[in-house]
């Protein structure tokens, strides 16, 4: 990592995780570059308002500008406008969380959500981060718009999520996430439990039109509750509100740019 610009957005991505900060050792000895390096980038993000240092310990942190540049722009392309009734009315039906995430090249984000649980046990992770598309709902329900070629070769690139950090039941494989990419496609809409998160089980359904994937919208919620059959019972309607979020993207422009082949590009790479 040797570019200011490549070492910029890695400090970034960096601090994005660590809502407390970090020192400057730590993030220097995380991203591997020198601690000189380090400080020289740090006090040009400063500079610009991108990071700020507290005065306690002196651990670098995020300013809200990045956040009000992503959420400008969200606003400025109109997707949550268009869909945060439908989101809010899915998670009305299920009491669950819902959320919409959209394909932006080779990678899904999420981006929008609506929480259906009043009370009791609520999932609620934060927006704005990367599903792993080989263990979470969303990423096989945009699998399954992909033929096999492609949907292996993007799981390749972005790699197998493991057990360890993911949930109890997450693919080991390349050949297991296919298997449940397959049963996806057949079934319209994914059901993971227990892939993405201990404890958690969801499904989602692809936001897809002309053949052309948009985004998925999935439904969340703690295992105990949100059940095998509970999900089942729930299909139609995800599969009928990702139909209308379909129908209504034509207000969006950022739906309506040109969209490129997710898997474009990428060596094709088999199961063994």
């Amino acid at each position: 990592m040797n570019g200011v610009l490549e070492r910029t957005l890695a400090i970034l991505e960096l601090l994005s995780q660590h809502g407390g900060g970090l020192e400057l050792a730590a993030i220097a000895d995380r991203l591997d570059i020198p601690r000189s390096a380090v400080h020289r980038l740090l006090v040009d993000l400063a500079r610009c308002g991108y990071v700020r240092q507290t005065r306690d310990h002196g651990d670098y942190l995020l300013t809200t500008k990045l956040v009000s540049m992503g959420l400008s722009f969200l606003s400025n392309t109109g997707i949550v406008d268009i869909a945060q009734p439908l989101l809010d009315r899915l998670a009305e039906i299920s009491g669950e969380l819902v959320r919409l995430a959209v394909v932006d090249g080779n990678r899904l984000t999420w981006v929008a959500r609506a929480q259906g649980a009043r009370q009791g046990l609520r999932y609620d992770p934060d927006m704005g981060s990367d599903a792993r598309i080989s263990c979470s709902s969303s990423g096989l329900a945009w699998l399954s718009t992909m033929a096999d070629d492609d949907a292996l070769a993007l799981v390749a690139q972005q790699g197998v999520g493991p057990v360890e950090d993911f949930g109890p039941n997450a693919p080991k494989t390349l050949q297991e996430v296919m298997v449940q990419v397959q049963a996806t496609r057949a079934r319209g809409y994914s059901l993971t439990q227990e892939t993405y998160t201990p404890g958690l089980n969801a499904m989602a359904a692809p936001v897809h039109l002309a053949g052309q994937a948009l985004g998925t919208i999935s439904i969340a919620g703690p295992s105990a509750r949100f059940t095998l059959e509970r999900m089942q019972a729930l299909g139609g309607d995800l599969v009928s509100l990702a139909a209308q979020l379909a129908a209504a993207s034509g207000a969006s422009p950022f739906f309506n740019q040109p969209r490129a082949n997710a898997a474009a590009g990428l060596r094709k790479i088999y199961a063994s």
